[in-house]
This record gives structure tokens, sequence and C-alpha cells, in this order.
């Protein structure tokens, strides 16, 4: 049996909502998809750090640990604004994060048991998710008074494009030399996309 720190299963500190100027001048739909946008992509910057932390517990002290600790240091910044995002736009964290604190610290663990190329192939799978995902929330907010969206365009980009980075370091990892590389992203895949629906609707 493997052990776990006890930390990495330690939940967010519950997220204080607050009224302010700015939230109040909103339209009504655009509050409706802020609302559904931070809260899904809070929670996935969750499940991404845990992803992240988890296979640094692996291959933390081996030659992969700089580059995953690289990709995990970005997603760290990503939470830390989610979190400054919540109760600026008085958004409800979904109710699962207890569930994405355990999963994606499991998966990422698991992923990295395999090996180095395993680990890859479970960053590529999750950041595609990843950055189709953002993609479609910037084509939304595009059509939807962009310039009511102004703040939140533009932290979708950059980290749109952190994700890619993320994708594409784990393809130049040897992510495609993992044992049953298809199966084993297409599985991640699929699992990511059903966090997301369940992420944005509870």
């Amino acid at each position: 049996m493997f052990a776990i720190s006890r930390s990495s299963f330690v939940v967010s500190k519950p997220l204080v909502r607050h009224s302010s100027k700015f939230y109040n001048s909103l339209p009504e739909e655009s509050k409706k998809a802020l609302d559904r946008i931070i809260r899904v992509d809070h929670a996935g910057e969750y499940g991404a750090n845990q992803i992240y932390a988890g296979q640094m517990a692996v291959l933390g002290k081996t030659p992969a640990g700089h580059t995953i600790q690289h990709m995990w240091d970005q997603e760290k910044d990503h939470l830390k604004k989610f979190e400054e995002l919540i109760p600026k736009y008085r958004v409800r964290p979904t109710a699962f994060l207890p569930l994405w604190n355990v999963a994606g610290y499991a998966l990422g663990f698991g992923s990295a048991l395999l090996g180095k190329e395993a680990a890859m192939a479970c960053t590529v799978a999750v950041e595609s998710v990843i950055t189709e995902h953002y993609n479609n929330q910037l084509r939304e907010l595009l059509e939807k008074n962009p310039e009511k969206h102004t703040e939140i365009l533009e932290i979708i980009k950059k980290f749109r494009d952190d994700e890619q980075e993320h994708h594409d370091t784990g393809l130049e990892h040897e992510a495609e030399k993992a044992l049953l590389y298809k199966p084993f992203t297409e599985v991640i895949k699929a699992g990511c996309k059903a966090a997301v629906w369940v992420a944005e609707r509870v």
C-alpha cells in the first residue's frame, strides 16, 4: 500500500460571498453565465492542482520532476486567481470539491506510478479537454456583451494558453509512448468531460 500525505486532502477553506457594486451592475444574463463559468473553472483548476500534486509525490525527485513542478506552479496561479473571483462575482463553488480533491490526487498519483510517459499522457488528456473547454467559454463570452466580460476574457485567454503549453509539453516528453496511450487518454478525457458537466450544474 502507498501512503498519501494528509495535507494533500485538505480542502480549501470556505469562500465568503459578498456583494459588490461591480457585480450588481452586471446584466442578469451575464451574472448567470459568469456564475457557471467561474464555478466550473475553479473546480477544474482545483482538480488540476491535485493531479500535479499526486504526480510530484511519485516523480518529484526524478528528471521529470522539474517539468511537472513548472506546470504545477502555473496551475497554482490559476487556482489562486479563481479563488479571488469566487467572492468577487458571488459564485458558489461546486459541491463536489471534496471529490475533486481525492479523485484528482488519485489520478495524478496513479498515472505517475505507471511511469513518466503515463503521467505525461494523463497531462495531455486533461489539458486537451481544458483547452477545448476554455475555447468554448471564450466563444460564448465574445457573443454575449464582451465589453462586460473584459476581465474574465483576459484571464481565460491567458490560462487557455498555459493549458495548451502543458498539453504540448506532455507530447514533447513522450506521452504517446505510454502503454495503451489511446484508450488510456480517452478514458481520462471522458472523465474530465463528465466532471465539467457536473461542476457547471452542482
